[in-house]
């Protein structure tokens, strides 16, 4: 019997842990959620791509933005037919319908390309700008230029 009760005991912590690391299936309504806050960051990164052509990197919103695009980004990989949908409706919320029914499509394949490339230090640098630790990012950092490539085809994509 005690045996039995360790065992319960030590799969439920597991599940636990599991469940608070992601690791379980995402619903859809983190799907939802997260692709709002992703096309309200990707808004506004296309907004200044296309008025000025260029992203200033050490600018801290730019650069909070640009880790709250790769989160949603990697989100996708591996994910449900469920939460992609509901993923690509927040998305279209989220941009103010910059991102719409008629371009979803092709957004979501263009962020779920970058779910291979390596942005960890992006992300690292957001998490230390959301923070308000001074940070660094340039055109070299590791996964910029993809990132950047795949934000400028969405920004011709959302014309």
């Amino acid at each position: 019997m005690k045996k039995s009760l360790k065992r319960f005991v030590a799969i439920c912590a597991m599940l636990t842990m599991l469940s608070s690391c992601g690791i379980l299936n995402q619903t859809a309504s983190q799907g939802t959620t997260l692709g709002n806050a992703t096309g309200s960051a990707l808004s506004s990164i296309i907004q200044i791509l296309k008025a000025t052509g260029a992203l200033d990197l050490s600018n801290l919103g730019n650069i909070i933005n640009l880790g709250q695009i790769l989160t949603g980004a990697s989100s996708l990989q591996d994910a449900t037919t469920a939460y992609t949908n509901d993923f690509a409706s927040g998305l279209i919320a989220g941009s103010a319908n910059m991102v719409n029914s008629s371009n979803v499509n092709a957004v979501m394949n263009a962020l779920k390309s970058l779910a291979n490339t390596n942005t960890t230090a992006i992300q690292t640098a957001a998490t230390n700008a959301y923070a308000g630790q001074p940070t660094q990012l340039s055109n070299s950092t590791a996964g910029m230029t993809e990132t950047l490539a795949v934000l400028n085809t969405i920004s011709n994509l959302v014309k």
